[in-house]
């Protein structure tokens, strides 16, 4: 349910300035305001434009106004200054609050030696060095992303360390995973039962009811034929039966 909302243009701490909405020049509130950017939004568009992103699984909240050049603007916005300038409401906090909890959880990890989350930013490299086991002399300085265990072997890798039974769980899952018919879509023969979402990797499965097409649960704008994922190392699929091209 959509909530009506509007700057009080007694409230000083806006810069209120005279130009229509530049996300959606089609709201008519009488207040706009003006962003760290330099662009003027509603309480109304900018609400509904962040939640547009967090449904796309987007952690960042940036400008799409459009520039003099034609190109969006992309400036970051913080989270605290979007609550602000979109009025947020008690529920919609809690809302946006915890898509971000839910979009950001898997790109951090405990580590192993001084429990504290951590991101890593070098994405082809599971060795992590954690700085804050460097800065109190604790004993893991190094530890696998994959395994979370102490680090073995040469580095940086890619696929794993040395330590015994280190692999990719999801990997070994979307290769070894069994098949299943979809029985009321015709000349689709048997695929895996669990695929990858070709846009985020979130694992999805399919209940062998309805159509072909699906929409992942986190990305929740892309609908793709589930027979049309791809196992890892599969080539290009070629046709509604989900075999490989040459």
């Amino acid at each position: 349910m959509s909530v009506e909302k509007a700057y009080d243009p007694a409230d000083t701490s806006f810069k209120f300035v005279d130009r229509p909405d530049e996300i959606d020049p089609h709201q008519d509130e009488s207040c706009r305001a003006e962003m760290s950017c330099g662009h003027a939004v509603t309480p109304g568009s900018l609400t509904g434009w962040c939640r547009t992103l967090l449904s796309q699984g987007q952690s960042k909240f940036t400008c799409p106004a459009a520039q003099p050049d034609g190109k969006k603007c992309g400036a970051e916005w913080s989270y605290q200054e979007v609550r602000r300038f979109a009025l947020l409401t008690v529920e919609e906090m809690d809302h946006f609050e915890k898509e971000l909890a839910r979009i950001v959880a898997p790109k951090f990890k405990a580590c192993p030696g001084c429990k504290t989350y951590v991101e890593r930013q070098a994405l082809d490299n599971l060795c992590f060095d954690c700085t804050i086991c460097k800065e109190s002399n604790k004993p893991t300085r190094q530890f696998c992303w994959q395994c979370l265990r102490p680090w073995k072997g040469k580095a940086p890798r890619s696929d794993r360390c040395d330590n015994d039974d280190c692999s990719d769980k999801v990997l070994e899952l979307l290769k070894g995973c069994g098949t299943i018919t979809m029985s009321r879509v015709a000349g689709v023969g048997p695929c895996p039962s669990v695929r990858a979402c070709p846009t985020c990797g979130l694992k999805v499965e399919h209940d062998q009811t309805g159509c072909k097409n699906i929409v992942c649960p986190r990305c929740q704008v892309l609908k793709t034929p589930f027979p049309l994922y791809r196992r890892p190392g599969e080539g290009v699929l070629d046709g509604p039966g989900g075999h490989q091209g040459t």
